[in-house]
């Protein structure tokens, strides 16, 4: 979330260079979170059944 606030603040005062590295970033961590929210799903509901 702080990477896509520092996005839109610095792509609203002109900064495109950091705004695209902060999105890129973002990207990249909400991505990531995804798989291991995925991950940590399937494990849930297979491996960690009693």
């Amino acid at each position: 979330m702080i990477f896509l606030v520092v996005s839109i603040i610095a792509g609203l005062l002109g900064f495109t260079g950091i705004s695209a590295a902060s999105a890129d970033i973002a990207r990249f961590l909400f991505y990531v979170f995804v798989v291991i929210f995925l991950v940590l799903l399937i494990l849930g509901l297979t491996i960690f059944r009693v």
